[in-house]
């Protein structure tokens, strides 16, 4: 029998993984926000797989309910972040005149 078992030490890595999340994502200038939007996605899609690897190659009920959990928090995260990264960066498009989306509008 192991000294630590696996399941304990896996919440230790997901916790500090938490924690040094947490402080990452904070301290980045708001002008970062949309590259590290790109990259968190590219992050959680590894993620993704990772968790799926764990749901379908452990044997402890426990474990499994834990990697599906993470496939789909990692798979809700994909697609918020999708979404938030599509948002702003609309933000930078130039937008018409009002009057060429009245005369558009009138048609």
């Amino acid at each position: 029998m192991d000294v630590v078992s696996h399941t304990l030490t896996n919440l230790i890595i997901f916790v500090l993984a938490i924690y040094v999340g947490y402080h990452v994502v904070w301290t980045v200038t708001p002008a970062l926000h949309t590259p590290l939007m790109a990259v968190t996605n590219a992050i959680s899609a590894i993620i993704i797989v990772g968790a799926m690897l764990a749901a379908g190659l452990t044997e402890g009920v426990l474990a499994q309910v834990m990697g599906t959990l993470a496939v789909a928090l990692a798979a809700v995260n994909v697609f918020g972040g999708f979404l938030v990264t599509q948002r702003m960066l609309e933000m930078f498009k130039k937008k018409e005149p009002k009057a060429k989306v009245e005369q558009k509008e009138a048609q």
